[in-house]
């Protein structure tokens, strides 16, 4: 399924399943609460990597969750 998104065309499939597993990782390494509400920082780095030419769910998941990790790691120390 593709949805425009301004001029570019975004694979809505692969940032969902990219997004799904980096979820579940951060959600058992407890960095995540445990809810089923979309944590809108992991979306924003999953889509951004994606726009910058990311396109495999799993190198997208394993990028986003080292971003996520090291941002949650700086706000703890901050």
């Amino acid at each position: 399924m593709l949805v425009e998104r301004g001029l570019q065309t975004m694979n809505v499939e692969i940032v969902s399943e990219a997004y799904a597993i980096a979820a579940n990782y951060l959600r058992r390494a407890g960095a995540l609460p445990d809810t089923l509400v979309t944590d809108e920082r992991l979306l924003k780095i999953i889509v951004q990597l994606f726009q910058h030419g990311e396109f495999n769910k799993i190198r997208l998941a394993n990028k986003a969750i080292a971003k996520f990790e090291a941002a949650f790691e700086a706000d703890a120390f901050a």
